[in-house]
């Protein structure tokens, strides 16, 4: 039947909630806007449906009549450009890995930042892969075949790109989305082993979320949530609950960032109860405990330090065996994000100390993680009224993050800026003004 059809057209109308009939009559409400008439009917939908391609102005009609701007249009590139889900999230299924990925990249080409994901939608996508199935085995496909010295390849570049310094990371986004556009590709036309195909769904799952950091930090927050949401279909296909638990973690910290913390919560909540690893596990109930302090403050206590408790217990009972998502957890990154949560408390003092203690502990591998540090560091100080070490924190920060180029170092630096005007002539106020102007 034409309702169970997988082509992209009957997937976006049924998305967008649309009848056959409704589609066409947008189609010829598109074309009056412009004073013209459409002689387009059902029958020719169905030709489009089974292969025909549509001129560029029906496309520009499908695409109005579907509730998107024409700018989406890319007429050579038919079907693909079409939108699949309604609210931003491809639903988990057993052949959803591929499609994650597609609906990724084609956030990442800019033509899709109207596409927002709601909190609502990731928080029901957290339930879903919470109390989903045990494991989603990855599915081979018909196509050339591939072998494991092309699977090694990929995933030996990929850990060489992501083993690179701070400083040089920042040129590797092209390499690595390239190196994604590959691996979908040959998930969706290659022919592999199982073994192979779960390989290459863990290297999409942990390349989809570097390329999500990548995009996160250049506040890119579309791009970001659907590469994470990628890297959590990959995960679950593989059966790597502990990813897909890290997946979920960045997610709530973005929802967090943007400060929609219940969402945020609801996330962490459902990443907890399938994680195993125990560094995982500290580093989610870290993310816990801020997004609960930033949420109710004092109202929350209980359930922050509980969290913060669990947090020093994981971190203690983790050996040396880490996914690498997760293998920098450290004691810098518990007292920190404790200093953080402490900070909403109106525990003052005691989060100062703790956030000053995380960043002397921090290696120099870490100098983007130092750079966020330091803003917390300044914060702190700023709500102890010490404008001298707060402008000396902040100007490192600063410069630290205009150097490794991470400017959501630099964001957190911009949010600061309004607390030092009362300080303007405080030592190091006008330094760090005026190099925030520059």
């Amino acid at each position: 039947m034409e309702e169970t059809t997988g082509h992209p057209l009957v997937v976006a109308r049924l998305a967008a909630g649309k009848t056959m009939e409704e589609l066409v009559s947008g189609i010829h409400a598109a074309a009056a806007r412009r004073n013209l008439r459409s002689g387009i009917d059902e029958a020719r939908v169905r030709k489009w449906q089974r292969g025909v391609q549509p001129s560029e102005e029906s496309q520009i009609y499908i695409a109005e009549a579907l509730g998107w701007p024409a700018d989406i249009v890319r007429a050579d590139d038919w079907p693909n450009w079409l939108p699949l889900t309604a609210n931003g999230v491809v639903p988990l299924g057993p052949h959803s890995s591929v499609p994650a990925l597609r609906e990724a990249q084609r956030t990442a080409m800019e033509r899709r930042t109207f596409l927002t994901i709601s909190g609502a939608a990731l928080s029901a996508l957290a339930a879903d892969w919470a109390g989903g199935p045990a494991d989603a085995l990855a599915q081979a496909h018909d196509g050339k075949p591939i072998g494991e010295d092309l699977v090694a390849f990929l995933e030996n570049s990929t850990r060489h790109l992501a083993g690179l310094s701070t400083e040089q990371r920042q040129h590797t986004p092209a390499l690595l989305n390239a190196h994604l556009a590959t691996v979908t590709e040959l998930l969706e036309n290659s022919r592999y082993t199982p073994a192979l195909g779960l390989r290459l769904h863990t290297l999409a799952a942990s390349l989809s979320q570097t390329v999500a950091w990548h995009a996160f930090d250049l506040r890119r927050h579309t791009h970001a949530s659907q590469s994470w949401v990628a890297g959590l279909h990959n995960a679950h296909a593989a059966g790597d609950h502990d990813m897909g638990a890290g997946l979920l973690g960045d997610l709530a910290y973005q929802a967090a960032w943007r400060r929609d913390h219940t969402n945020a919560a609801n996330i962490l909540n459902c990443a907890l109860a399938r994680v195993r690893n125990p560094a995982a596990r500290c580093l989610l109930q870290l993310r816990l405990a801020r997004t609960l302090a930033a949420r109710g403050g004092r109202s929350e206590r209980r359930a922050v330090l509980r969290a913060l408790s669990a947090a020093e217990h994981h971190l203690n009972a983790a050996g040396a065996e880490r996914p690498a998502w997760c293998a920098w957890v450290s004691e810098a990154d518990v007292a920190v994000d404790s200093g953080q949560a402490l900070l909403d408390l109106g525990d003052t003092g005691r989060a100062h100390q703790l956030i000053t203690e995380g960043e002397c502990l921090l290696p120099t591998a870490r100098d983007k993680t130092r750079g966020v540090f330091l803003a917390y560091r300044a914060a702190s100080y700023l709500d102890l009224k010490e404008p001298e070490p707060a402008a000396a924190a902040a100007t490192r920060s600063l410069l630290l993050a205009r150097r490794i180029g991470a400017p959501r170092c630099v964001a957190l630096v911009d949010d600061l800026l309004p607390r030092f005007q009362p300080y303007a002539r405080a030592r190091g106020v006008p330094e760090l003004l005026q190099l925030a102007a520059a």
